[in-house]
């Protein structure tokens, strides 16, 4: 059983203050709460990756519970602000129209190094996105939430990385290889899963999904959260997964590139 580091019913949820809710945050809460809740997906597939590593895969059990009680909380959030939103009924939606490909016993990545590596980019990427949406909260219930979760993301990292550090010893998988999969994962929140958890979540019930329409109004609401300090923190934490040492020029370079494609899509989503 795994040990959390919060619980749902730890929340103060009397504090929730209804007059400080933002409303353009209630759909992105809602579509990362399907998201969130959708880890034991990716825990089957997995497990079947690193089938003869039980200590990972034991980890990688209790990495899904705590992902699991992050999709709870969020949904319990967007219930108690919109009472109009059933959880349970937007995660069945997104259950009927998504799924993860599970029936692999092979890391699509080419390895497991690789496979590790795709998921400390995740955990960069949901710990940077918690990060920034609790600071642009001034809803005291969702910035703990947001604070936990953030947290959690980067604890997931962290072990992510310790058993990339290890498979690399035994695969040697070089810089350049790790960047590919590094970049690779993350032009991936562009595919379907964000897009549709987004529709499943906030569309009305006779809508038709359309990845393009979705996928925009996910990233209008997500980009314009961000600063640049949560951007540069990212981009250091991306440079440590590839064996590349942050802070230096390169750094500099890749995360002000970076800042400039957020910020300039984000206003230009805004602007249309």
């Amino acid at each position: 059983m795994a040990e959390l580091h919060w619980r749902i019913d730890e929340v103060p949820w009397d504090r929730l203050d209804h007059a400080k809710v933002d409303p353009a945050l209630v759909p992105l809460i809602k579509a990362a709460a399907l998201v969130e809740y959708n880890a034991n997906d990716y825990t089957a597939y997995l497990c079947n990756v690193f089938h003869d590593d039980p200590e990972f895969k034991a980890l990688a059990a209790e990495w899904a519970v705590e992902e699991v009680q992050h999709g709870r909380a969020l949904g319990l959030w967007a219930e108690r602000v919109d009472p109009s939103f059933s959880f349970d009924a937007a995660v069945q939606r997104f259950r009927d129209g998504y799924s993860v490909p599970i029936d692999l016993n092979q890391s699509v990545r080419g390895s497991r190094t690789g496979e590790l590596i795709a998921r400390c980019m995740v955990e960069t990427g949901t710990s940077s996105y918690y990060t920034a949406i609790g600071d642009s909260t001034d809803e005291p219930v969702l910035k703990l939430i947001c604070r936990h979760i953030a947290a959690d993301e980067l604890r997931h990292y962290k072990l992510f990385y310790s058993y990339a550090k290890r498979y690399l010893e035994r695969e040697n998988i070089g810089r350049l290889k790790r960047l590919q999969v590094a970049l690779s994962r993350i032009t991936e929140t562009e595919d379907d899963e964000l897009a549709y958890a987004y529709y499943a979540a906030n569309a009305p019930a006779d809508a038709v999904y359309d990845h393009k329409t979705y996928n925009a109004a996910y990233a209008r609401g997500a980009y314009s959260r961000y600063q640049r300090r949560h951007v540069d923190r990212a981009v250091a934490m991306v440079f440590k997964a590839c064996g590349l040492k942050p802070h230096t020029l390169l750094y500099r370079a890749a995360a002000s590139l970076l800042w400039r494609v957020i910020d300039g899509r984000a206003r230009r989503l805004q602007a249309a």
